[in-house]
């Protein structure tokens, strides 16, 4: 009797809604076991010295244009680990699925994210954020944080944003990213 495999994290969190999302998306998120990703970004980070620390503290990459990227995702039933390396420079978060939100670790920072599907994006909006996973930290205070994923000629495309009250940019990274086989296509 064969089982059928269980559901990625993105399909538990996003329910019926994740076959919706664009075809790369999806494909990034239905990922089992462990895959590589390599691509392309642009990164800004802010000149605020709070954005600086902030920026260093949780390990965000360093600016730069057509920074080379790889992503190693690997994905064990109800976690993942996205393992980025922008020009070598390594970023490690942790993601999780519970009581309705998308979880994620960056260095000290626990964010809850609700997720929003459509047909041409998925967004993050952040709910809430902890230090050490135990003091919370205003919600308001990130509002100015936003993640974009679509597709865009066929590869999959990302959009990290952080902007805080009174320290403006923290960081901004985009690009695209193409399963390792098809990278170089």
């Amino acid at each position: 009797m064969s089982h059928a495999p269980q559901a990625t994290l993105f399909q538990q969190a996003l329910g019926a809604a994740f076959f919706n999302l664009p075809e790369a998306v999806r494909r990034l998120h239905a990922v089992r076991g462990t895959v590589r990703y390599a691509g392309m970004a642009t990164v800004e980070r802010g000149h605020n010295p709070l954005a600086r620390l902030g920026a260093r503290i949780t390990g965000l990459p360093k600016p730069g244009r057509d920074v080379p990227i790889t992503v190693e995702f690997v994905a064990e039933g109800k976690r993942e680990t996205w393992r980025r390396a922008f020009a070598g420079m390594r970023m490690q978060t942790r993601l999780a699925f519970k009581a309705g939100l998308l979880r994620e670790r960056l260095g000290p920072l626990h964010f809850r994210y609700r997720l929003h599907p459509g047909s041409e994006a998925l967004w993050w909006q952040v709910a809430g954020v902890r230090v050490f996973g135990l003091v919370p930290l205003p919600a308001g205070w990130f509002e100015g944080v936003r993640c974009r994923e679509r597709e865009h000629d066929g590869r999959y495309e990302f959009l990290v944003e952080a902007r805080l009250p009174l320290v403006g940019l923290v960081i901004r990274y985009e690009g695209w990213l193409l399963p390792v086989d098809d990278a170089d296509a």
